[in-house]
């Protein structure tokens, strides 16, 4: 006996480790998780357009804005007869003619044909000019059929 009268016992250590702390944890965060994930539903649904499309008819004044690989704009207008005009101009004078053709025709369609190696966003630029600065209600994308393919 000591001193005190009590006797000293020697603790052994616990070699396991209590995990309940991190099941309760994890717990927590696989709810928070399930109720988060189908709030964070940050596509968008987009359709995108088929190659083999149907065909649109066919106005008496065609005016076609056409884009190059290289960003060069060109202007090809046909009229009621079938005469057909290429011009090349720039972004502005461009902008200017067609506004002036909507000007006479308020249901003029122009065709954007925007080559495959143009940069999509050059297109669409000047599709979305045309609509706001021209004032045309219908621009459109030109596409071409597919190719048939062989057996």
């Amino acid at each position: 006996m000591t001193a005190t009268g009590r006797r000293i016992r020697k603790r052994k250590l616990k070699a396991e480790i209590n995990v309940v702390p991190y099941i309760d944890v994890m717990l927590v965060l696989l709810i928070i998780f399930m109720v988060t994930a189908p709030l964070l539903n940050l596509g968008v649904d987009v359709k995108l357009p088929q190659v083999a499309a149907a065909t649109v008819e066919q106005p008496k004044q065609q005016v076609v804005v056409q884009v190059a690989d290289d960003g060069a704009l060109s202007l090809i207008q046909r009229d009621e007869h079938g005469a057909t005009s290429k011009l090349a101009l720039e972004e502005e004078a461009l902008i200017d003619r067609v506004r002036a053709f909507r000007a006479a025709n308020p249901a003029l369609v122009v065709f954007v044909a925007g080559d495959g190696a143009a940069r999509y966003d050059t297109v669409l630029a000047i599709l979305q000019r045309l609509r706001t600065d021209a004032g045309v209600e219908k621009a459109t994308l030109l596409t071409s059929a597919p190719e048939p393919t062989r057996p």
